[in-house]
């Protein structure tokens, strides 16, 4: 039942949920990239606490809000949010859910990057 695509389609559909996010969360993106990968690793998926083929996304990073480095110094290594394709892919039957997932889980990860917690997000059904 799961819907396969290209990892070149799944990175494009992954740049346009990113550009449907408003501007004013856009702006703070300033050192962070955003990278597709199959399945996340054995400690990926330790470091969140989940089973590896649940995990679909990690944020990996300081939160914008712990960030005020000294002098305004930026951070010297990017954040990250990496979404993983297969466990996306799995649990979507065509590629409008495949679409939808993908900015779902997009959205949490930059929920972390803003410093919410999963049980914040899970407050606000993200």
């Amino acid at each position: 039942m799961a819907f396969r695509i290209g990892r070149e389609d799944f990175e494009r559909l992954a740049e346009e949920a990113l550009e449907t996010l408003p501007e004013e969360y856009r702006k703070y993106f300033t050192n962070i990239t955003i990278t597709v990968e199959d399945y996340p690793s054995a400690e990926d998926a330790g470091r969140v606490n989940a089973g590896k083929e649940n995990l679909l996304g990690l944020f990996s990073g300081v939160p914008h809000t712990r960030k005020g480095g000294f002098f305004d110094i930026p951070y010297p290594l990017p954040d990250k949010i990496i979404l993983f394709q297969k466990n996306i892919e799995s649990i979507c039957s065509n590629e409008m859910e495949l679409i939808e997932q993908i900015q779902k889980t997009l959205i949490h990860e930059i929920g972390h990057y803003f410093g919410l917690s999963e049980r914040d997000l899970r407050k606000h059904g993200v």
